[in-house]
């Protein structure tokens, strides 16, 4: 007999179904008990041996969905994410996953399950970004579970996520971006933040710029690393973002002749401190020789030049990178060569984040074709 129901009790029934033999050739059961009427339970014998006949029957697993994830970030996720990147999924799914579905079977997540997690992640005022990145997380974890045959399908494909709003971009203007420089004179990481701007390279890419990297003659920097802070306290030199990541950017004259000056300065500490200095060769460092926290390298310097320069507190170190972007594409800088430059996957990349600056580059294109059409 390949299935049977058994009355249980009131309205209850168990299916019991033949699914074929273990290795020694014993004859395995599946049980599942179903809570209505017997034409319920009729039901889902039929359908259950319909697809068990099609080779598309998964048995329920009896792992909980915590188990599971334990299971998935140990393994598949641990294999092919970056550690920055395994402690972000980990924490997530800590945060917003575990606490609703974690004690459900595997088996029993439904796309409603999943649902009403983004959307009371929305009832908190959560980003629409924040409430992606997670689902992101949880869909790729439900779909090893889906390849390891674990689930026939996965609930995450059948939900609603929230719609994500394009956040303004801050950049200096040319003017404002002039009045940042001269402030940042004055501190003493004003090298890096003149670099910073002028290189368009991500914080944590000059952060964990060596002087190795640095070829003060050619005047260009090579991103080989970036710098990783851990959740729980220390640090590690990490992989560049993307394959394109891997780039070398040229910066002018005025860059060099500063990186120079800070260059000579940094070897007398390092002269002073002798062997308590940090073996690294950072080129932005602590005045140990350490890397430089992005925390505290906002609060305490970037934030006082903002405040100086009178330019707006809400602006970011980050930010930099952007000003670089806008300044080169407002002057008509191919957007291929700032591509290039920040290290972006893709020149689509580039044009989606800097749409805003299009506008003028279209202007521009259409004096250039006045002048060649009618003089």
């Amino acid at each position: 007999m390949a299935g049977q129901i058994i009355k249980r009790g009131d309205k209850t029934w168990c299916v019991r179904v033949f699914t074929g033999r273990d290795g020694n050739g014993n004859r395995r059961y599946m049980n599942k008990t179903i809570r209505g009427n017997k034409k319920d339970a009729e039901t889902y014998l039929s359908t259950t041996l319909t697809n068990i006949s099609g080779g598309t029957f998964i048995e329920p697993v009896k792992l909980t969905v915590e188990e599971y994830l334990d299971k998935w970030l140990a393994t598949a996720a641990k294999a092919r994410l970056r550690e920055r990147t395994h402690d972000d999924y980990t924490e997530k799914l800590k945060r917003y996953i575990r606490p609703v579905i974690g004690k459900l079977k595997l088996s029993d997540v439904r796309p409603l399950d999943v649902q009403l997690i983004y959307t009371a992640m929305a009832e908190r005022d959560l980003s629409p970004r924040t409430v992606r990145y997670t689902h992101a997380i949880l869909s790729s974890a439900l779909k090893q579970a889906v390849r390891w045959n674990m689930l026939a399908r996965n609930p995450c494909e059948a939900v609603e996520l929230p719609r994500m709003e394009r956040k303004e971009m801050q950049a200096l203007s040319p003017e404002e971006a002039g009045r940042f420089l001269a402030n940042a004179k004055e501190d003493e990481y004003g090298a890096l933040f003149a670099f910073a701007l002028a290189s368009g390279m991500r914080p944590e890419e000059y952060l964990a710029l060596k002087w190795s990297d640095v070829d003060l003659e050619a005047r260009s920097a090579t991103v080989s690393r970036t710098l990783v802070w851990r959740k729980g306290g220390g640090w590690f030199f990490g992989e560049p973002k993307t394959t394109r990541s891997r780039r070398t950017v040229p910066f002018p004259e005025p860059i060099a002749k500063a990186l120079k000056t800070h260059k000579l300065k940094q070897a007398e500490t390092k002269l002073r401190l002798g062997a308590s200095y940090a073996p690294e060769s950072l080129v932005f460092c602590t005045s140990e020789g350490k890397p430089l926290n992005l925390r505290n390298l906002t609060q305490r310097h970037f934030k006082p030049i903002l405040k100086h320069a009178e330019l707006p507190e809400s602006f970011r170190l980050y930010d930099l990178r952007h000003t670089c972007a806008t300044l080169l594409l407002g002057a008509n800088e191919h957007p291929k060569i700032v591509s290039e430059r920040l290290g972006h996957a893709s020149i689509t990349l580039t044009l989606d984040t800097y749409s805003h600056v299009l506008p003028s580059m279209q202007q521009g294109a259409s004096d250039k074709l006045e002048r060649i059409l009618f003089g």
